[in-house]
């Protein structure tokens, strides 16, 4: 879900958001496909990892994430958008990866079953994101990592949809980085860039994890 807000956080409001948009999604943005590799190392996945493509859209990390952990890794990809997830198979991307029709908030995964999570403009759709965010530790092992990426910085998409910056923006890092916290993330390297976003978390380990996401 690289660019855009959907203006509405709800399952519904999503989908009818980006169902419309999912056929022409990639030639609006035709040359975002080197930032989401340079994100997908920095993400420091190893051959045999398992990982989430969380909001998938049209899998354009895909690749670069199966070629990150190899034919031995898994790599899957998750998006409440039928028509997303269908503009991703004419691509072929559904070779790289197990494509799947989930909402991030109730993943139907088993607990700590990932090594990282790769998340391409996701916490602005998200109907409650510290919800979300704490569904993402769940399936991640303890010391795993959280991706938050976005081609363009803050303040480039803001221009971009005519508003101005403000500090509630979730992204903003005096409200991200709490936000991860609670949640069982640790925020370990932020960038806001005209050229990109990308916040970089590692899995809490022991009581500390586990209490937050108790609570």
């Amino acid at each position: 879900m690289p660019h855009e807000s959907s203006h509405g956080n709800s399952a519904a409001e999503v989908r009818d958001f980006f169902t419309p948009r999912a056929a022409g999604w990639d030639s609006r943005f035709p040359d975002d496909g080197p930032a989401y590799a340079a994100a997908v190392t920095d993400l420091g996945l190893r051959p045999g990892d398992a990982v989430l493509d969380a909001g998938c859209g049209t899998g354009r990390a895909l690749p670069a994430l199966r070629a990150a952990v190899g034919p031995g890794g898994t790599v899957l990809g998750v998006d409440l958008t039928p028509a997303m997830l269908a503009a991703a198979v004419r691509e072929g991307r559904d070779g790289s990866a197990g494509l799947a029709l989930a909402d991030v908030a109730r993943l139907p995964l088993r607990d700590g079953c990932l090594d990282a999570v790769f998340a391409a403009g996701l916490i602005s759709h998200l109907a409650d994101p510290a919800a979300g965010l704490r569904e993402l530790a769940r399936v991640v092992r303890p010391g795993g990592r959280l991706a938050l990426f976005h081609p363009v910085g803050r303040a480039a998409l803001a221009a971009r949809h005519g508003r101005p910056l403000t500090p509630d923006d979730l992204r903003a890092e005096p409200r991200l980085r709490p936000l991860l916290a609670g949640a069982g993330w640790r925020l370990e390297s932020y960038t806001d860039q005209d050229t990109r976003f990308l916040a970089l978390s590692v899995r809490e380990t022991g009581e500390a994890g586990r209490e937050r996401l108790a609570g």
